[in-house]
């Protein structure tokens, strides 16, 4: 229904962004909300996805196209509903999503919150072999880019943030506590903390 949102960016939460474009604030779920940090009351394009069901309704944003092409592709899997392909994309490794599908390493698949031996299989099934037609670019460097920061914001106030965000991706306390101790010794950005953090969860 809708491609694309055209507007300015002007909230960021763990769980979603609001952009507003014409006089009206969309509520938009994103696998990394902090990711938009940079683009906070700027005008930006967010291609989106309108989910509908029957008990929900949601808008879903990416800051490319084929991040979107890949989380359409995710929810055709049975047993992946929209939070499990957002938190497979908060990732911010999708070449090795891809990859893992494509040699069929369920060991990694299962790492991803809500992903078990089944629904690892049925991704393999699903999509080995009709992710890179759809995606011929394999997805390079994507969410990887370095971001320089040389005044990063209260680093506990930000690690909270981080914390927050991978709650809502669907990541246990249990594991989220487990690897905090790594995360304090850093003083990043919410968006690096994430990214940082996401890196501990899936070795």
């Amino acid at each position: 229904m809708y491609d694309y949102i055209k507007g300015t960016v002007e909230f960021i939460g763990p769980e979603y962004i609001v952009v507003e474009a014409g006089g009206i604030g969309y509520q938009v779920s994103t696998p990394n909300p902090f990711s938009f940090s940079k683009h906070i009351h700027k005008a930006m394009q967010i291609f989106t996805y309108h989910y509908v069901r029957e008990d929900l309704m949601a808008l879903y944003g990416f800051s490319s196209r084929e991040e979107k092409i890949l989380f359409t592709k995710l929810l055709n899997v049975s047993g992946i509903g929209p939070k499990g392909a957002l938190a497979i994309l908060a990732s911010g490794v999708p070449e090795q999503v891809v990859q893992a599908i494509e040699e069929e390493d369920e060991a990694f698949l299962v790492k991803f919150p809500g992903v078990g031996k089944k629904t690892a299989r049925q991704m393999i099934l699903d999509l080995k072999g009709k992710l890179q037609q759809a995606l011929p670019d394999y997805f390079p460097n994507l969410f990887n880019e370095e971001v320089h920061v040389e005044q990063p914001k209260n680093s506990n106030l930000a690690l909270e943030e981080a914390m927050l965000a991978l709650l809502s991706l669907g990541y246990s306390e249990k594991e989220i506590k487990k690897i905090t101790p790594k995360l304090e010794v850093e003083t990043l950005e919410t968006e690096q903390y994430i990214k940082k953090a996401l890196q501990f969860l899936l070795k």
